[in-house]
């Protein structure tokens, strides 16, 4: 056995699972079939949550020094503003979004995974697999035709939509495609109005138009293009996509360039299961959903951050609780649901055909974002920090007020949780309990204590931060019963 774990596909996913894993010390092998680095665009919001995971491994750095700031997004009806989302209040460290080319995430990935000495493996099918108790065997097509089969101790799908893992698997993707047709591309323009700092979506009698910047000069543009019929959707070219923006958009702005195109339909599909025995699913090969709220890679790279901690602590011997590797469905397919329904619901929201629903859309709309309350809930939603784990199998008692399974971002100066080079917990407080703690479990927690969260409390976080359990100082032995439910015998 050559590598510990297989990662299969070398999209933004698998990128990111592969460098979790690599800069915890587990050998891991990704595998494509692409013949290289892909040049398209796709994906190219990178919310909050996203970037605090990826500061851990110094992604994020690069990502925020490379891409177009985000710090809210309109939406208007004609040129009357409906409402605003902003996302320069949400409490983060990183109070925008990134918008930049999917290649370019992909390329400053593949950098920082080269470092730990991990290269993608291009022009390399995974032809067929089959798991027993021990290991999975994966037969690898080379670009020749020649076919070998090799043995992993555990197999991660990030193959796509169309994942070959989870047809081989035979695992259901049930959902439904929704009767609309879809164009985007990404192209230069002039006179664009809104600022690039802003993310616009105009909401028009004919249908939904978003515009994502990139640039000052470059965008990314979606349109709707009416109900779906038995022809697959076909891209507009320039002159066509001029005419939607000139009916649709705020007026004054002209395409220059085309880079790039596509036409979809809107798919929300999701497995029923995440995990079969040594095989894991994430990303797109286990859920799809509308590009409403550009959320599908952010869900698909934290899907990846969570399953890679726990797949290192097993891999490495320092835990065997099976309730480790089980919460990673638990946790994450509720996440992938609620993705599919609210995006879902911001789709239909912008799509809506009747002329009566559409003005009581844009009053109720107006009306909402202008409350304090929403404004917080929406923004929190779509920059996904209140993405929480509420009913985690790992959540242990709470009693300072924040509840187990919810974000806890790391203070001012402090390293990110997890960014050292083994998946620790992190332990708030002081005390002679604290140190015990620290002591008696060197491998699942960090060797330094981080300062309090609460008088007189003690805080477990974990390594994708979130909070784990808190209990006052002197019950510090449950913290301890915790621990050692996950540490491996000795």
């Amino acid at each position: 056995m050559t590598d510990c774990v297989l990662v299969a596909g070398a999209g933004p996913v698998g990128l990111t699972m592969a460098l979790e894993l690599s800069r915890y010390g587990v050998s891991v092998r990704v595998i494509d079939k692409i013949s290289g680095p892909s040049d398209t665009s796709r994906a190219v919001a990178i919310w909050p949550r996203t970037l605090e995971l990826l500061d851990r491994s110094g992604v994020a750095a690069d990502l925020v020094k490379a891409s177009n700031h985000v710090v809210s997004a309109k939406i208007f009806s004609g040129n009357t503003l409906v409402g605003q989302i902003k996302l320069d209040g949400i409490p983060s460290s990183f109070p925008f979004a990134l918008m930049a080319p999917q290649y370019e995430t992909e390329g400053v990935l593949r950098r920082h995974l080269k470092a730990q000495g991990v290269e993608p493996q291009f022009s390399t099918e995974l032809a067929d697999i089959a798991q027993d108790a021990d290991g999975v065997s994966a037969t690898l097509r080379a670009a020749d035709g020649t076919e070998t089969t090799e043995r992993f101790d555990w197999l991660v799908a990030c193959d796509g939509s169309h994942s070959v893992v989870r047809h081989r698997l035979g695992l259901e993707f049930e959902g439904d495609t929704l009767g609309l047709d879809w164009t985007q591309g990404d192209f230069h323009l002039t006179g664009m109005p809104i600022p690039a700092s802003e993310l616009a979506i105009f909401w028009h009698p004919e249908g939904a138009l978003m515009f994502f910047p990139m640039a000052p000069d470059r965008y990314r543009i979606i349109t709707s293009l009416g109900p779906s019929s038995d022809v697959e959707p076909v891209p507009l070219d320039l002159a066509a996509f001029q005419k939607v923006i000139d009916r649709r958009g705020p007026g004054g702005i002209t395409l220059t360039d085309t880079v790039w195109t596509s036409a979809f339909r809107i798919n929300e599909r999701q497995v029923d299961a995440y995990r079969s025995g040594r095989i894991f699913l994430a990303g797109d090969a286990a859920h799809v959903h509308s590009p409403a709220g550009g959320q599908g890679m952010n869900t698909g790279m934290q899907d990846a951050i969570n399953l890679a901690w726990k797949l290192a602590l097993v891999s490495r011997g320092i835990s065997t609780a099976p309730v480790l590797l089980d919460s990673y469905d638990a946790e994450r397919r509720p996440v992938g649901a609620e993705v599919i329904r609210e995006s879902g619901r911001l789709t239909k929201a912008a799509t809506l055909e009747s002329h009566a629903l559409q003005d009581v859309r844009n009053f109720v709309a107006h009306l909402v974002l202008g409350l304090p309350a929403a404004q917080h809930a929406i923004a929190g939603m779509i920059t996904e920090v209140a993405i929480g784990y509420p009913q985690s199998p790992l959540n242990g008692p709470s009693d300072d007020g924040a509840a187990a399974g919810t974000r806890v971002p790391p203070a001012v100066g402090e390293t990110p949780y997890g960014g050292a080079d083994s998946p620790r917990f992190s332990l708030h407080g002081t005390g002679e309990g604290a140190a015990s703690l620290v002591s008696q479990f060197p491998a699942l927690l960090e060797p330094q204590l981080r300062s309090p969260q609460a008088a007189g409390g003690l805080a477990l976080v974990r390594p994708d931060g979130y909070l784990a359990m808190s209990v006052p100082e002197r019950d510090w032995p449950e913290i301890a019963a915790y621990l050692a439910r996950f540490s491996a015998p000795a």
